[in-house]
């Protein structure tokens, strides 16, 4: 039942992953850390809302290093005994992944997609730094391009095409290397004739 009632809090805009969000937003800009929101809650913040259980952040490796010395402890925690990047706040249990810039999405394997510097590719919105739209999709696209167990990112952006009525033309804005799979997504949503 308790789950049941988060999720009805979640869709409010309320509950434990907005009020984590929330927090890391104030201490963020309090500690002059650059970030920018990732994941399933950067889905919700561009508009396409679908639950998540976790906040994901983008950050530099210094941006990393200074979220450890400045917030661990000060309310958030590490996940596990010897995390290096994933922490929970400690006033509600979420956890918070954070993803360095120069890493690879989906497999990690070196690719012409990489997670980018979150001060080139953030956006404010509703007064939370989040990723791009376009950045949010190739990112998506590639992850689940190339991880058996991230075709969901593929739905992601197959229902962010249906959601914001994408166009087509948004595809020549992406990295080449995802392009064609943003075509395929775009045509599997359109009406049939």
């Amino acid at each position: 039942m308790q789950s049941i009632i988060e999720l009805d809090l979640f869709f409010m805009q309320q509950g434990k992953v907005h009020q984590t969000l929330a927090n890391l937003k104030d201490k963020l800009t309090r500690a002059g850390i650059e970030y920018a929101v990732i994941g399933g809650m950067a889905l919700n913040i561009h508009g396409y809302i679908r639950a998540t259980q976790d906040v994901d952040l983008l950050m530099t490796a210094e941006g990393l290093e200074e979220f450890r010395s400045s917030l661990v402890g000060r309310g958030f925690v590490p996940a596990f005994a010897g995390a290096t990047k994933m922490f929970k706040d400690a006033t509600t249990g979420v956890l918070v992944e954070i993803i360095t810039s120069g890493e690879f999405p989906g497999d990690g394997k070196p690719k012409s997609v990489s997670f980018p510097d979150p001060a080139i590719v953030s956006v404010e919105l509703d007064g939370i730094k989040v990723v791009r739209l376009t950045t949010l999709i190739e990112l998506k696209l590639a992850s689940g391009l190339t991880a058996p167990d991230r075709l969901k990112d593929l739905a992601d952006v197959q229902e962010l095409i249906r959601n914001l009525n994408l166009p087509e033309s948004l595809a020549d804005e992406i990295d080449e290397s995802v392009r064609s799979e943003y075509l395929k997504l775009y045509r599997s949503v359109q009406p049939r004739r």
